[in-house]
């Protein structure tokens, strides 16, 4: 994993300034380090400037970037962030059509297949991926995103100028490109907030290479095509052969993903998900008569104050040590204070480049900062629940037939703390129905589906293209920012191809939320995981989390110089002072109402503070 930035203008000449313009690569470049300080490098082209930051993952040694090969005098370069996990596969054929290999990188693999194959090679690859591709031959220079968007890759054009950068914050240090936030911005915000519109950036002006997409920049301008898609098919294989492939399908990925020149290592909750990738990636290196190293996260105090719902049922905890009796792991129990919690808000904001997930976000920042002492590369389980089908509203009747995104369907929630002016001026209800329909409107129905069945498959596509999103953008800054590599194996675009397809009632066999993943891999893990109910992230449940939120809340609203006061109403924040707080009732997925607003609403405007005076 690495940090890619640059930028192209085929009405300038860059060489006639070269010291000015790679500076400004070099400040790009510094202003996402964190996501590799290994090694770097620049290219600067009459037409096009490349930067790099490497975190060393593969050929340690040689696969420093931009890699530049030269041929019939044109030079093709790439700076590129991700892993491909069929290289091997790849390789001979390139090998055999006359390319000879200085590293064995998969960068380099990249490079070569667009040589030889063409713009649409990017099909071929297996892996979580984003990159750029100057075609000297052609003046082009190409952005490639993978399918799901795991890697993130910005963008924002402004005087004929093409910027890019792996983070949003790369791109402000063009000197083309400034901060600018509208109204728009705060419906992002604030009515779809954590998560973000595909393809958008939040700020105005700034906008990400869709998942599934490349983008060719040239002399005509800029040209966008998609290359993966989801795809709606008749499932004719019987439950039989369906576990099997599913089987197959989850280890195969799993065991490819274990490609590294570095050690690898798993987080482990004790849920079914980073059970089974913990279960599969020890077995593989036990092989190699070698142990993987586990981490689990939890809170301080927890088992004190620890408070069961039916969101959060119980503590990871007893799971978790079920499997270190079954797998022989070197374990690291990981916590995290409410105080910590409370201060590192301000830095998740850092990381992201907008508000996010509250202390969900601040939590994994700070696990993955643990986690990098010890490896740089990590498997994890998301992205298994928007699959096979694990949250509620994939089986609880007035979710799934709710209008709207099923895990943000209260929008009150989200103005309830906001001046009613401003309330108005959001219409965030017209805004987020606008987005609804836009992506409804995309799902792949297959003729003949009844109407439940449509609803189903509208479901899984939302939690594939929307939620699963905005969890993948949460694990890779929030791991990147630490220079840990987080790995996806449920993401593996496969095994989201064929379950796409599968029936429901494949899925949720005998009433068993993700039945068909636990009886494809029963026989990897104790009884007692295999038959776990969904518990979600870890939170604090200590009081004085809540109490240091709260007095953190009142300085802002107390504050006339907070930029979010304008936003707010201090009646209704009074109001919701002086009621009980609420764990039970989420706003956003894992987001429960009262804290974490509390948070979210500190993260907004500590994004205000860095950006809305800018």
């Amino acid at each position: 994993m690495c940090g890619i930035a640059g930028f192209c203008n085929f009405n300038l000449d860059y060489t006639k300034y070269p010291e000015y313009w790679t500076d400004t690569l070099i400040k790009m470049r510094k202003s996402i380090a964190h996501r590799g300080k290994d090694d770097s490098g620049e290219y600067l082209r009459k037409y096009v400037g490349l930067s790099h930051s490497r975190l060393s993952i593969r050929d340690q040694c040689f696969g420093k970037q931009p890699i530049i090969r030269t041929i019939d005098e044109h030079d093709y370069a790439i700076v590129y962030n991700g892993e491909i996990y069929n290289t091997e596969e790849l390789t001979p054929e390139l090998k055999k059509a006359g390319f000879i290999f200085e590293t064995t990188t998969d960068t380099e693999v990249i490079l070569y297949a667009y040589i030889h194959y063409g713009k649409d090679f990017v099909s071929k690859l297996n892996g979580i991926f984003a990159f750029a591709i100057w075609d000297g031959k052609k003046e082009s220079l190409i952005l490639y995103r993978d399918r799901v968007g795991v890697k993130p890759l910005f963008y924002s054009i402004k005087n004929q100028t093409l910027v890019f950068g792996s983070e949003i914050k790369a791109l402000f240090c063009h000197p083309d490109i400034e901060p600018e936030i509208d109204i728009n911005s705060y419906r992002e915000i604030f009515g779809m907030g954590p998560a973000r519109t595909p393809g958008n950036g939040v700020f105005v002006g700034i906008n990400e290479i869709k998942p599934g997409y490349y983008a060719v920049f040239s002399k005509a301008g800029m040209a966008f095509f998609r290359y993966w898609e989801l795809e709606s098919k008749e499932h004719t294989d019987t439950y039989e052969d369906t576990l099997d492939k599913v089987s197959y399908l989850v280890r195969d990925a799993i065991r490819r993903q274990m490609v590294s020149d570095v050690p690898v290592c798993s987080f482990l909750s004790g849920g079914i998900d980073s059970s089974i990738v913990t279960a599969v990636a020890s077995d593989y290196l036990s092989e190699k008569g070698l142990k993987l190293n586990t981490f689990s996260f939890d809170f301080k105090d927890n088992d004190i104050y620890f408070q069961s719902n039916a969101f959060q049922p119980e503590r990871d905890r007893p799971y978790i040590d079920k499997m270190r009796s079954k797998y022989e792991v070197n374990h690291t129990y990981l916590e995290c204070d409410e105080r910590k919690l409370a201060d590192l808000l301000y830095e998740a904001v850092d990381a992201k480049d907008l508000p996010g997930m509250a202390d969900i976000d601040a939590s994994l920042l700070y696990f993955c900062s643990l986690v990098k002492k010890h490896n740089k590369v990590a498997l994890t389980g998301e992205c298994a629940d928007e699959i096979f089908g694990g949250y509620p509203w994939f089986y609880r009747k007035e979710l799934l037939w709710a209008q709207g995104f099923p895990w943000s369907k209260d929008l009150s929630a989200r103005t309830a703390l906001l001046a009613d002016d401003f309330i108005n001026e959001l219409n965030i209800e017209d805004y987020v129905s606008a987005r609804y329909d836009e992506s409804a409107k995309e799902v792949p129905y297959l003729a003949g589906e009844s109407l439940e069945e449509k609803k189903r498959r509208e479901i899984t596509y939302l939690n594939i293209k929307w939620f699963m999103q905005t969890l993948l953008d949460r694990m890779d800054r929030a791991s990147m920012y630490s220079g840990l590599e987080a790995r996806v194996p449920f993401a593996d675009h496969r095994i989201i191809e064929y379950v796409f397809n599968v029936p429901w009632d494949m899925k949720y066999k005998n009433g068993t939320e993700k039945a068909l993943l636990r009886e494809a891999c029963k026989d990897l893990l104790p009884v007692e995981i295999i038959n776990r109910k969904k518990s979600p992230y870890p939170k604090t449940y200590h009081p004085n989390y809540e109490k240091l939120l709260t007095e953190r809340f009142l300085d802002i609203v107390n504050d006339p110089n907070s930029p979010i006061r304008p936003l707010i109403d201090k009646k209704k924040v009074k109001k919701f002072m002086e009621a009980p707080a609420v764990y039970g009732k989420p706003w956003f997925g894992q987001l429960m109402a009262s804290p974490q607003l509390m948070a979210y609403m500190i993260q907004v405007n500590d994004w205000l503070n860095k950006y809305s005076s800018s």
